[in-house]
């Protein structure tokens, strides 16, 4: 909840005050984030870096029993052309906070209360900012119409309780990755994570721990992984913690997988040897029951991270390809980007099964997909071998799924501009409204989110391994730690939806 009001500073600090006590009333204080200046920074360095400044707070949000944080609207620094009250609006919108609006209304007539309270509704919409609530000061017994509730300061507990019900309308970077760690948290899973001998990797498990997100089996000694989280000052108690050798497992394992590999002539004594690999270990853990998921890729390469998915856990039913998707977390929507990471250059067919298995994941994490077979071309602009697969492939995604609303061939800009898709293809479902878009090789998936992430400031969460019969996914070797956390919640989020 960040708190924000017009020219009059000190009825936004009473309003704070107000607020600040009731929550410190009916909240402990262990689950109570009070923030002033966002993550207690002052104003200048908030204003400095307002994402890495409010992630503190966010992360702060995430790791408290309750999800109650407040904080205060920053003071415009000395410079006239600065719009704080704008600021603050993206601030809220940014951080999936709600707004409250603090007025001083002593003197101010019912209509010109309205009016004021509509024109900061409309502009609050422009920033994508959900508002909670007005608290009006010095106006009692006046009566307001407002779409939003209206509330007299003090503010009391029933006052508070209108305003907690709000939730921010607008899909935020951090409130899908909020609301990914909660679905997670609500049904855990076990997940493995086969390099624990990566700092990242155990910073990662005391957060996943402390949230409850999953629970983590660590793979590697017992004695060195304890040493080196004392070293690093991380507790991970909680975690399970397997050694390659385990004298239960291992043989268990080693003889399935030759069992499993013995049409390619696998030996018992080379499957022994691949099992006392990492990620061999993990994937059988997760071939056997005895693991839900796994994620791995901080200090392994991709290969040595999907081949024994490949060889072990296979295709799910149906599916025939794996592939992979990115979750592009834009500043107010989610998109899905496929394939991005595997397949090289699909054929038609192998294209349709990239298109509804990504419908598939994207129902897994809330979107409703609405899928883009993208091109040059859109509905036959452009001719050519590769505009000839992709229309072929649309067809047979016609075919597959109904019911499944896609459209292509069809450009970019078509496909998520509602202006151009209007023009480009008038009477499309999909048209400017695209949440799932496919690319028609992995040259142009992977070159387009890379410059989505980087040109538009996108979140990209992935890539997320789709088509396997148990959840495994890889992670970039530069991972961070929040990347970590995220595609553990993902790998989760996977293996509640295939159990």
């Amino acid at each position: 909840m960040l708190v924000v009001g017009s020219e009059a500073s000190p009825v936004t600090d009473q309003v704070y005050e107000d607020i600040h006590a009731v929550l410190a009333s009916k909240v402990s204080d262990d689950s109570l984030i009070l923030t002033n200046a966002a993550a207690g920074l002052s104003p200048q360095e908030v204003l400095a870096n307002p994402t890495g400044s409010l992630r503190t707070a966010t992360i702060s949000i995430r790791s408290a029993e309750e999800a109650f944080v407040l904080v205060k609207a920053m003071p415009a620094p000395p410079a006239p052309s600065f719009d704080a009250l704008g600021w603050n609006l993206d601030l809220a919108a940014n951080a999936d906070l709600v707004v409250v609006y603090a007025l001083d209304g002593a003197g101010m007539s019912a209509d010109l209360l309205s009016q004021d309270i509509a024109s900061f509704l409309a502009r609050a919409a422009t920033h994508h900012a959900t508002v909670a609530g007005v608290v009006v000061q010095g106006a009692r017994g006046l009566d307001v119409e407002s779409a939003v509730p209206v509330i007299h300061s003090p503010v009391d507990e029933a006052g508070l309780d209108t305003l907690m019900d709000t939730q921010s309308a607008a899909l935020t970077p951090i409130g899908f990755q909020a609301d990914l760690l909660k679905r997670a948290a609500s049904d855990r899973k076990r997940i493995v994570l086969p390099e624990s001998e990566d700092r990242r990797i155990l910073t990662a498990t005391e957060e996943l721990l402390v949230q409850g997100v999953a629970d983590v089996i660590l793979l590697g000694d017992k004695d060195t992984v304890l040493a080196n989280a004392e070293k690093w000052g991380l507790n991970i108690e909680g975690a399970r913690i397997v050694a390659t050798s385990d004298a239960e497992l291992a043989p268990k394992y080693a003889a399935e997988l030759q069992r499993l590999r013995a049409a390619k002539g696998m030996t018992l004594e080379q499957a022994q040897e691949l099992v006392a690999t990492p990620t061999y270990f993990a994937t059988m853990m997760v071939q056997m029951g005895d693991a839900d998921g796994m994620v791995s890729g901080a200090t392994h390469t991709t290969a040595d991270t999907i081949r024994p998915a490949f060889q072990i856990i296979k295709t799910a039913p149906g599916a025939g390809l794996v592939s992979s998707a990115f979750l592009m977390l834009m500043p107010d929507e989610v998109l899905m980007f496929a394939d991005c990471a595997v397949v090289v250059s699909p054929n038609a067919e192998q294209l349709s099964q990239i298109a509804t298995t990504s419908a598939q994941t994207a129902r897994q994490f809330g979107i409703d997909p609405k899928v883009a077979m993208l091109s040059y071309s859109t509905l036959g602009s452009g001719a050519g071998p590769s505009v000839e697969v992709v229309t072929e492939a649309t067809e047979l995604v016609k075919k597959a799924a109904p019911d499944l609303p896609v459209e292509g061939p069809i450009q970019y800009d078509a496909a998520v501009d509602p202006t151009v898709g209007l023009q480009k293809a008038p009477g499309s479902s999909v048209a400017g409204q695209a949440t799932v878009l496919v690319f028609p090789d992995l040259n142009a998936g992977n070159i387009a989110y890379k410059a989505v992430q980087r040109g538009a400031g996108a979140v990209a969460v992935g890539p997320i391994l789709q088509g396997l019969r148990k959840p495994v996914n890889d992670l970039s070797r530069g991972a961070l730690v929040e990347d970590i956390v995220n595609t553990v919640a993902i790998t989760a989020v996977q293996a509640g939806a295939d159990s």
